[in-house]
């Protein structure tokens, strides 16, 4: 007897996951998902692996993990996924004070951030008819 399940709110050839509390500025995230939006799967994992950005490992982490996530739980092709979306959000700011000249002290903030990457399945047909 529990509650009723939530509607789905992606389409049924999607599948996403969330990075949470990962150690970096939005601002630097969202450089890293940018270039993964609108890529084939197997070409953004090679992209992260080999960029010299240091949050790309979580960031390929959590790729591998939507993938996992559209095989497993949605039994979507995994060779013909394409990231959908690549969205970066605000999280946690841990607030720090360091000693300044005269008295004074500055703030430092030490932001967090998240990103959610959808996954969707782009079959042969649906591509031939988008060229």
């Amino acid at each position: 007897m529990g509650k009723p399940s939530k509607p789905r709110k992606l389409a049924e050839n999607e599948a996403r996951a969330v990075g949470r509390m990962l150690r970096t500025s939005p601002r630097k995230l969202n450089l890293v998902a940018q270039s993964i939006r609108g890529l084939k799967v197997d070409r953004a994992i090679a992209d992260l692996t080999f960029s010299p950005k240091r949050i790309s490992k979580s960031v390929k982490a959590v790729l591998e993990s939507a993938i996992a996530n559209a095989e497993n739980n949605h039994d979507l092709d995994v060779d013909e996924l394409v990231v959908h979306e690549a969205y970066v959000g605000k999280n946690l700011v841990m607030k720090r004070w360091k000693p300044r000249a005269r008295g004074r002290v500055g703030r430092i903030e030490k932001p967090f951030s998240q990103i959610t990457i959808v996954v969707r399945e782009k079959s042969a047909e649906t591509s031939g008819e988008a060229a």
